[in-house]
């Protein structure tokens, strides 16, 4: 009998215990979830703006030519050094020749024909004496009533011719004069044009680009065509980077900068902000803004063309206490986000396109674990970041203190129907 009731007993607490465990699982909530925490720290903290550009010469000379022919020489090639003046291509010279030596003739008859002109105005003023002479001579002998007035009126006419035949070859000679010196333009841009057939370099420096062969036709007619490239000096080069419109406001010129190429990974060079361009490119309706940065070369290691990967110092402080921006980002399980979101403000962290480095500039909210150890809202005013971390500008907390990031697991809701299978 007392086995019999002790085998009843036993059942009863396994039913018993076998209900409450079925029931916690299908009836109620799951653990609760653990945090985890992060320390706020004190130290240095850096804001820049990453951005890709390519590097390029400070100046670069695009050599072409201002009349058309045929290439008959070119004496660089690519990576020549090339001084200022030197000769470094030949167009065909004959038709330009030619041309010189038609407008020398044209000159010399321009001159003979001022010499015609002198010989006439000699004649003109020959003609107006003697018509002089002869108007004098009249007038005496018409006062003394030896010859009749109609006399002086015919040498008043002559004389008047005579005068206005030397206007005449006056205006003649100037008008040849000027024939003169049109002749002497013609010649002289005969000449130059004879001088260009002689491409040039107009600078000091070194080819990085010939677009020419020898024999080719070159034609200029409606714009210059392109023959070199000429780098002035590739010792100093320039990287042009296109910075977004968002971050364009904290760049000034000055800024330290630093950069990498690919082309050598393990190495960093350094520059500075020289230019912000005021004017905007607008690519796939997003607005961006040149930014000219320094590039010292003494060695010539970097080359035209090439991507640099640019880091632009836009703010920098030594001590501050910082906190990691996932604490900022961070909403206890069931909190509302949408009121968590309605205090935050335009750029500050714990939005999701927040770039590195970001200026954060406005106020958030930290969590920690109050004395009920449920997670207590902390209100604080973040300045910079560097992407990772943010500065904590005005707060209660102090360094060491932690802050809660995340979860470790999130609360589960048990089916309330018991599975079939």
């Amino acid at each position: 009998m007392k086995s019999r009731r002790l085998i009843v007993f036993v059942l009863l607490v396994a039913i018993l215990g076998g209900g409450f465990a079925a029931y916690r699982y299908f009836f109620t909530d799951g653990n609760s979830p653990g945090y985890k925490f992060a320390a706020i720290e004190s130290g240095p903290i850096t804001a820049s703006v990453a951005a890709t550009g390519t590097l390029n010469p400070v100046v670069s000379v695009q050599v072409s030519s201002q009349i058309s022919g045929q290439l008959r020489e070119i004496f660089v090639d690519f990576n020549s050094t090339v001084k200022a003046g030197q000769l470094i291509a030949q167009i065909a010279p004959e038709t330009y020749e030619h041309r010189v030596r038609q407008a020398e003739a044209d000159l010399e008859a321009a001159r003979a024909t001022v010499a015609v002109q002198q010989a006439e105005i000699y004649r003109a003023k020959v003609n107006l004496a003697d018509a002089e002479r002869d108007h004098a001579r009249k007038q005496s002998l018409v006062a003394r009533n030896f010859i009749s007035p109609a006399e002086l009126d015919k040498a008043q006419t002559l004389l008047e011719a005579a005068k206005a035949q030397m206007r005449v070859v006056e205006a003649q000679a100037s008008n040849s004069a000027a024939l003169v010196r049109q002749r002497e333009a013609q010649l002289g841009q005969a000449r130059v044009d004879l001088g260009r057939t002689e491409i040039r370099a107009p600078v000091d420096g070194i080819v990085i680009k010939r677009s020419v062969e020898p024999g080719q036709t070159v034609a200029a007619s409606l714009q210059a065509p392109e023959l070199f490239v000429i780098a002035r000096n590739l010792a100093d080069m320039q990287v042009e980077t296109a910075i977004d419109e968002a971050d364009v406001g904290r760049l000034q010129v000055g800024q330290h900068a630093t950069f990498t190429v690919d082309a050598f990974p393990g190495k960093r060079f350094k520059g500075e902000v020289r230019q912000v361009r005021k004017a905007a490119q607008v690519v796939s309706n997003v607005v961006s803004y040149t930014v000219v940065i320094s590039a010292s070369n003494p060695d010539l290691t970097l080359l035209p063309g090439m991507t640099a990967n640019v880091r632009i110092v836009t703010a920098q402080k030594d001590q501050v206490l910082k906190i990691a921006n996932a604490a900022l980002r961070f909403r206890p399980p069931g909190n509302d986000e949408k009121s968590a979101l309605a205090g935050r403000q335009p750029g500050q962290p714990g939005g999701g396109g927040m770039g590195r480095g970001r200026a954060a500039g406005g106020a958030g909210k930290l969590w920690i674990l109050g004395s009920d150890n449920q997670p207590a809202a902390v209100e604080v005013k973040t300045g910079i970041s560097d992407g990772n971390q943010t500065e904590l500008i005005e707060t209660e907390l102090k360094e060491g203190q932690q802050v809660i990031v995340g979860t470790t697991a999130t609360a589960e809701k048990k089916p309330t129907q018991p599975r079939m299978f």
